[in-house]
């Protein structure tokens, strides 16, 4: 990748219902992200930390009308409103926004300033597919919400700030899910989008999988948004994470997965914009897991073993 690489930090946690995972950014940098995208032959830039309240800040039921039992909308919005912004200005200035979590609600800033100019696919590594709504959702918890708000689903479609119409159902690819409500799943049925769960990883193959979501992504856009939550892989590799699920995808197949998006990237420039989210050091062992996300990271930009 020949554009520099501008690291920014979100530090939002009010999109998740444990607290810790505002300092995965931290805990990312610290394990030695930098480094890691410098032996891939990576050029940064770090731009810091968007600023925030703490959560105990605020009142997560001080939301807008309608906002049904989603918890600091109000506080979201402003983060990732103020993120689309920067994400679009990096993009604009020639470098690659790669933004560090915080919760993943993050990514409705980062996937909103990513599409202001380019037709975006999306693919999203998960163990959730992050499609209830406000109305939907049984824990009010807007990290499992951001696809639907980019996709304008439910309220969503009537707030400017989270509804991103250049990115449409039909390029974006779920890889390895495994931990799905009843609603979504009857959503992902009913849509046009294309889900790649852990079984199909089981049966395939991640490489063929991964391939065949970069076809999906790459059809009809301009660019690749890659969305990395670190609950895609399995807890006993990545334990620090809020919702950890068993089954998820392996060290190996992370990396390979992430692997193959940089393949790609190098020959054909698709990739456009990633955020890799849901660290929680304390929940962590040793700074394991954001250990794995700066490696993950440098995959995704290039890095090999030879």
């Amino acid at each position: 990748m020949s554009r520099t690489v501008r690291i920014i930090g979100a530090p939002m946690d009010y999109g998740a219902n444990r607290r810790g995972v505002d300092m995965g950014p931290s805990a990312i940098r610290y394990a030695g992200l930098s480094d890691e995208l410098e032996d891939a032959g990576v050029e940064t830039v770090d731009a810091g930390d968007l600023l925030m309240p703490r959560a105990e800040e605020r009142d997560p039921d001080a939301n807008p009308p309608r906002a049904g039992n989603a918890k600091f909308l109000r506080e979201v919005e402003d983060v990732c409103s103020r993120l689309r912004e920067q994400v679009a200005e990096s993009l604009s200035a020639g470098e690659f926004p790669l933004v560090l979590g915080g919760d993943h609600s993050i990514a409705i800033g980062t996937m909103g300033g990513s599409s202001r100019e380019a037709d975006l696919g999306v693919i999203w590594f998960d163990a959730h597919a992050d499609l209830n709504t406000p109305q939907t959702s049984p824990s009010g918890n807007v990290h499992g919400m951001p696809l639907a708000a980019t996709l304008g689903r439910g309220l969503f479609g009537e707030l400017e700030w989270a509804h991103a119409p250049r990115v449409r159902e039909e390029a974006v690819a779920y890889v390895g899910l495994r931990s799905i409500d009843e609603r979504e799943r009857d959503l992902i049925k009913e849509s046009d989008m294309t889900a790649f769960t852990m079984a199909d990883i089981d049966e395939r193959g991640i490489t063929a999988v991964v391939e065949d979501a970069l076809e999906v992504a790459t059809r009809d856009t301009d660019g690749v948004h890659v969305s990395l939550d670190l609950d895609w892989v399995d807890p006993k590799t990545a334990p620090g994470v809020g919702t950890p699920v068993r089954g998820g995808a392996t060290y190996r197949e992370a990396h390979a997965a992430l692997e193959r998006v940089s393949k790609h990237d190098e020959r054909d420039g698709i990739v456009r914009s990633m955020d890799v989210v849901e660290v929680n050091p304390i929940l962590d062992e040793k700074n394991e897991t954001a250990k794995l996300a700066a490696g993950l990271t440098a995959s995704a930009f290039g890095k090999r073993i030879l």
